[in-house]
Parts: C-alpha cells; sequence; structure tokens
C-alpha cells in the first residue's frame, strides 16, 4: 500500500531525524521504532541479501512476530553465494523475491542494511522504518531512521534492539547474527566497535557451532573446483603480488573465493582476481591493507571504465568489456591484467 507521507517542508530532514535518534537510549530507540506497529499491521521487511541483513531482517521479524498479524521478508537480487544459501536454509530463514508479493497487500514498509538511493528497486518505495550502517545518504526520509555508520554490522544494532526488548534469541537467530557481525567485520579486522564487540560475546553463548561451522564451510561447489586448478596454471607473482584471470566463470562468487584463498600464501600483499561473467570483466582486490588501500587502487585502474571501489583491505570492479580499450580487452589473460597495474603498482 502506497502511503504519502506528506510535502517535503512538513517533513524533517533524514539529516535531523538520524541524529535525533542516535542521541536517544537503546531503550527509547526501541520504544519509538515500535510504536510505528499496530497489532492489525502487515509488515513487508526489504533487504538486499548477505549474512547481515538476512539475520538483520530475522532479528526484526522476531521483535515485531507478537505485536502485528503479519512480517514477510524480501529481497531483489539472487542469492548465488554457497555461504548465504547455506545460512538460509540451515537456519530457516523466512525470504522471498520481492517480485512475489504484493506490495499493496502490506501497511509497513522496513529497509534494513541499505537505503533508497542503494537500490532502484527501492526508490520508489516510502519507508516507515530504515536501519543501516552505511553512511547517510540524501533524497529520501522516514518516520524512523536509525543509522549508525561508525558501526560493523547491522546485526549489532539488531542485538541492542533485542536486548532492550529483553528477547533471548534463540539458537538460529543468534547463530545468524553471530555470523552477520563475523561477515561484516572480517572477523574484526576491519571496521568495529565495542559495541559489536559486546554483541558478539553477548550471543556466542546461544549459538549452535555445527550450524556454524556448516555455513561458513559451505564456499564452493563441486563443478567449480575446475577453477582452482585454473588459477594455479595461470597465476603470476610479481613483486610481492598475486595476478590471475580465470577466464570465462559461471558465477563471478568464485573470484572471491579463489582470492581469498590465495591471500594465505606468505609474502603477498596484493592478491588481483579476474575473471569474465557475459560480457563484463569482474576484478577481485585483497591486500594487506599495510600501506596499502584496495578500494582507491579500483577507483584508479577501472574507476573511468565502470563501477569500481571498496575498502582499504577489499574492493571489487565490475565493467564492461567493450568499455576498456581494444588492445586489452580482446584476448584478456594474465598478461593484459598485469600490464593494467603496471603504472599504477610499478
Amino acid at each position: 500500500m502506497s502511503k504519502n507521507n506528506g510535502s517535503e517542508s512538513e517533513v524533517p530532514s533524514n539529516v535531523s531525524l538520524a541524529k535525533h535518534i542516535r542521541r536517544l537510549s537503546n531503550r527509547e530507540r526501541l520504544k519509538q521504532f515500535l510504536s510505528l506497529f499496530k497489532r492489525e499491521d502487515s509488515v513487508l521487511i526489504f533487504i538486499v541479501a548477505d549474512p547481515d541483513s538476512m539475520a538483520s531482517a530475522f532479528a526484526v521479524k522476531r521483535l515485531l512476530s507478537r505485536r502485528v498479524s503479519e512480517v514477510t521478508i524480501v529481497h531483489p537480487n539472487q542469492i548465488k553465494r554457497l555461504n548465504n544459501i547455506a545460512m538460509r536454509d540451515i537456519l530457516k530463514i523466512p525470504l522471498q523475491t520481492m517480485r512475489s508479493v504484493k506490495r499493496d497487500e502490506y501497511t509497513k514498509f522496513i529497509l534494513l542494511d541499505s537505503q533508497p538511493p542503494h537500490r532502484p528497486e527501492f526508490a520508489n518505495i516510502n519507508f516507515d522504518a530504515v536501519i543501516d550502517h552505511h553512511p547517510l545518504t540524501e533524497g529520501w526520509t522516514a518516520p524512523f531512521i536509525d543509522v549508525r555508520e561508525e558501526y560493523g554490522a547491522n546485526c549489532t544494532m539488531l542485538a541492542e534492539y533485542l536486548k532492550s526488548a529483553k528477547i533471548k534469541p534463540a539458537a538460529a537467530l543468534a547463530t545468524a547474527m553471530f555470523y552477520g557481525i563475523k561477515v561484516d567485520t572480517h572477523n574484526f579486522t576491519q571496521k568495529a566497535t565495542p559495541a559489536d564487540i559486546s554483541c558478539f560475546q553477548h550471543l556466542f553463548k546461544r549459538i549452535n557451532k555445527y550450524w556454524l561451522n556448516k555455513i561458513e564451510r559451505s564456499d564452493i561447489r563441486r563443478a567449480e573446483l575446475k577453477y582452482f586448478r585454473a588459477a594455479f596454471i595461470n597465476l603470476k607473482v610479481r613483486k610481492n603480488r598475486i595476478y590471475v584471470h580465470l577466464g570465462r566463470v559461471t558465477n563471478p562468487d568464485i573470484l572471491v573465493v579463489v582470492a581469498d584463498f590465495l591471500t594465505h600464501v606468505h609474502d603477498i600483499g596484493w592478491v588481483i582476481v579476474s575473471g569474465q561473467t557475459g560480457e563484463k570483466l569482474v576484478v577481485i582486490f585483497r591486500c594487506d591493507g599495510y600501506k596499502k588501500n584496495a578500494g582507491k587502487l579500483a577507483e584508479r585502474v577501472f574507476g573511468p571504465y565502470g563501477p569500481a571501489g571498496g575498502h582499504k583491505e577489499s574492493a571489487r570492479a565490475e565493467v564492461s568489456l567493450k568499455n576498456l580499450p581494444a588492445k586489452i580487452a580482446i584476448g584478456f589473460d594474465t598478461q593484459q591484467l598485469m600490464k593494467l597495474f603496471t603504472k599504477h603498482l610499478g
């Protein structure tokens, strides 16, 4: 059901709303969030499905389960990574695709671990609540905005909501949130706060370790083992950097798996893995972060050709091959990958 939130002049900016909610205590924040909902409401939760967002949605569903008539979780993206599929299936997280539900059958809309400008599918939805840990964007508003970009994981914010509501998460929910924090903070090697650590410890005593191990070890399909063989055949090492082009791949997520594997090689500061999916070149960057910045390197090398960027230790580029210079795009291989980086890394 589409709702009119009033004219722009009648609605405070999202910045002022976010600042107001940041100043509240956890208990006050929870009270304001819950005040949005009535018993007869049917709630639609939107996420871009990944471990942090799936666990966050699972937590909100638990939080609202006895307060509203219905809670449904939907996502616009296709879930391809085996870890994410295993998480969804093992923990029985009830997800549906956006196209499988009728929006006008719902009365309240929540967006988690994302903001309306992040995806075109979210642009025309008047959200009642947005809870996120990415930098606050402009051009939208909602009655309730909890955006805390310093937090390492969105799950941490939802763990605080559950604690304030005095809800002890069951094993499936605790495992989901524990894994979500683990993934988004990269095992606390990237951005994290004392709140992330505190919630991680709080959840630990309630997780199912068997489920967690099963999820974390579900990385590779048998059919994808051939890409490791291709990696070992095609990789080149130059100045403590590993470069490898895997050719055509059916799923670009295998590039991430191979890149993460190669970071375990001793005395390697950079790992750069590429592959072709459709007519796109996908490049995964990994580095140790010491006097290096993968996100900035991705922007410098591939920014002129398409979307590229990321964090200090990890980054990604996805560019159309037709945007690359013809002499590079034709017959692209590991040697060509190295040439792209020569003027930037030496």
